[in-house]
């Protein structure tokens, strides 16, 4: 079982699955929603989420058509993203995570838009776009 918050605590989840893998995203959206180099997610089953506290507070920005990203609306904490053409799958914000995850990062993606201050230095595959087999944001 994973739980995680938001930073102010408002909003709890609980989730009872696999926590597939990590991919840090550099896209212009993800860097701007975080203010930060990238994000970090996970897909999870929406099925096996449950919002233990303040589900009714959370807001949905749709970044694009189609696309939505859950935030806090009192702290601003990312939360998830998801996309209507994927229902039953939730990209969850992994530093919203409580407990230790016992894996790092499977991939950096979208680095073709990067931002130029960042420097990859590590081994992880980077894709310029995404992995064909989940869309990362």
């Amino acid at each position: 079982m994973l739980t995680g918050q938001c930073l102010c605590g408002d909003i709890k989840l609980e989730y009872d699955g696999p926590l597939g893998p990590i991919a840090l995203c550099h896209c212009s959206q993800c860097r701007r929603a975080h203010g930060s180099a990238f994000s970090a997610s996970a897909p999870i089953q929406k099925i096996r989420a449950r919002f233990t506290a303040g589900e009714e507070l959370i807001r949905e920005y749709e970044s694009r058509p189609g696309k939505y990203r859950g935030f806090c609306p009192r702290c601003g904490s990312q939360l998830y993203s998801r996309v209507d053409a994927i229902p039953g799958i939730l990209r969850l914000r992994v530093g919203m995570i409580n407990e230790p995850l016992g894996k790092g990062p499977a991939s950096h993606v979208y680095v073709g838009s990067k931002s130029d201050w960042f420097a990859i230095t590590d081994n992880i595959p980077q894709y310029d776009k995404t992995e064909r087999s989940y869309d990362p944001n």
